[in-house]
């Protein structure tokens, strides 16, 4: 698992249009907020996205780009974006090779099921490529402010 002032993994994913996004290209500009959750359109992956477009004016005028990956495809991540109006990327790492760099992709048992998951995780990486951040198994609930309020302190 990573660590906080660690150099955060390179990465170069399609976000939903079928662009790609990598990370060197936010290097010297912005910070970056890169969340990993479960699954578009569920519960508290819905809500951990809205919150986090509800404060992405105050993400931007920090010099913060928040960028959200799961293993869904760029056209689910479309109609995610749509149903909900969401304003930020979101990668579609659909060979998982991103969630296992940043060792997200771990066992999870639920109902006494074992099976592999995408762990709920946050990684705050600022300007200089460096990881402000590295949480792992985080809750939605008031994590966009939470976030927010370690990127002002950048």
């Amino acid at each position: 698992m990573l660590e906080k002032n660690q150099i955060a993994p390179a990465f170069s994913s399609k976000n939903q249009n079928n662009e790609v996004i990598d990370l060197t290209s936010f290097k010297g500009k912005n910070n970056v907020v890169l969340y990993f959750y479960p699954k578009d359109d569920t519960p508290g992956c819905t809500i951990e996205a809205n919150d986090f477009t509800a404060l992405a004016s105050e993400f931007s005028a920090l010099d913060t780009v928040v960028i959200g990956v799961s293993k869904d495809s760029c056209s689910s991540h479309i109609a995610f974006i749509d149903k909900f109006g969401l304003k930020l990327d979101l990668l579609a790492d659909e060979s998982g090779a991103l969630c296992e760099s940043y060792g997200v992709w771990q066992e999870k048992e639920k109902n006494g099921v074992k099976k592999m998951a995408i762990i709920r995780s946050t990684f705050i990486i600022n300007k200089e490529g460096g990881l402000v951040e590295a949480l792992y198994g985080v809750s939605h609930e008031g994590h966009a402010q939470a976030m927010l309020d370690v990127v002002k302190k950048i």
